[in-house]
């Protein structure tokens, strides 16, 4: 199976480094990897980013090494991604800095 074309998304390069001219003094960044049920990353997949009500805030398609980021504010998040290989939610309390997380999707 090959990822998706993602070439045409909007979105940034999530595998590439956090920009220099970030301050994680001030920057709230929410980092990960989503893997499928056997622990392999998932490229392509979907994952949201719900505030603590469960609105929906950003979506940001994961790199073909299954990494995705988000910029947010501190505090309760909710990670969603969908795939085809499975869907998985993470509940991620943020706080300023980097937060790495690891998303796993149910079989």
């Amino acid at each position: 199976m090959t990822a998706p074309d993602i070439s045409g998304c909007a979105a940034p390069d999530q595998s590439a480094p956090i920009p220099a001219g970030v301050d994680l003094e001030k920057e709230t960044v929410i980092t990960g990897i989503v893997n499928n049920a056997e622990g392999e990353a998932v490229g392509g997949a979907y994952v949201r980013l719900l505030d603590s009500s469960g609105e929906f805030t950003a979506e940001v398609v994961t790199s073909p090494q299954g990494v995705f980021r988000f910029f947010a504010a501190p505090g309760s998040w909710t990670l969603r991604a969908l795939s085809r290989h499975g869907n998985g939610d993470l509940v991620v309390d943020a706080a300023r800095g980097v937060n790495e997380v690891g998303l796993k999707l149910a079989a």
